[in-house]
């Protein structure tokens, strides 16, 4: 566990923003969910603001370490298939445990965003080994726009997992499939009607 007292703190507040809801998201609630005397939280983070703040760059920087790693471990995909095992390893990670509890806090977050402009750091893609795994591999593919191409498919695997967040669920590996052949599929010839002959 961590010894800084305002990462102990972050933590806590995570977790009660993934269990309680952004309205339950208080100074006393995360005192009581860190174990910490009454008021220890406010010394920290004076005000709510302050402490979603805290809270949104404590969860970016899980983030990053948690992508970062995955990237380390795991070389460039070699195929489709490879791509498609570390999606859902991935998805998985982001559906269940500590993973499912981190996932509400960040879309909690995002939408509290829409009307606090200086969270919305959480939304900023970053690089990371586990993106640049994904940029390297629609690369080496002859993909050309490789790096619009993995936001878009990191985009698509981030919606799917919102989706099972709220309606229950898993992401099947049908699915993901799907969104990599999307971002290997070669954009047709300028000017080639997308019907094919003789579709106005």
């Amino acid at each position: 566990m961590p010894t800084d007292r305002r990462t102990v703190l972050a933590d806590a507040a995570i977790g009660v923003l993934a269990d309680a809801g952004i309205r339950g998201l208080t100074h006393r609630a995360v005192d009581r969910a860190a174990d910490l005397p009454p008021g220890t939280t406010s010394a920290y983070y004076r005000t709510r603001q302050a402490l979603l703040t805290a809270l949104v760059r404590r969860l970016v920087a899980l983030d990053q370490a948690e992508l970062q790693a995955i990237g380390d471990r795991a070389p460039v995909p070699r195929n489709a298939g490879e791509l498609v095992a570390g999606i859902a390893a991935f998805v998985e990670q982001r559906l269940t445990g500590e993973g499912r509890r981190r996932s509400l806090a960040r879309y909690a977050c995002a939408i509290e965003s829409v009307h606090h402009p200086e969270l919305r750091e959480i939304l900023v893609p970053r690089r990371n080994a586990g993106r640049q795994a994904v940029r390297d591999f629609l690369a080496t593919q002859g993909v050309a726009d490789a790096e619009d191409r993995t936001v878009t498919l990191l985009t698509c695997v981030d919606g799917l997992v919102f989706d099972r967040l709220v309606g229950g669920g898993s992401v099947s590996e049908q699915e993901i499939r799907g969104l990599v052949a999307a971002a290997l599929r070669q954009p047709a010839p300028t000017g080639t009607a997308r019907g094919g002959p003789g579709r106005p």
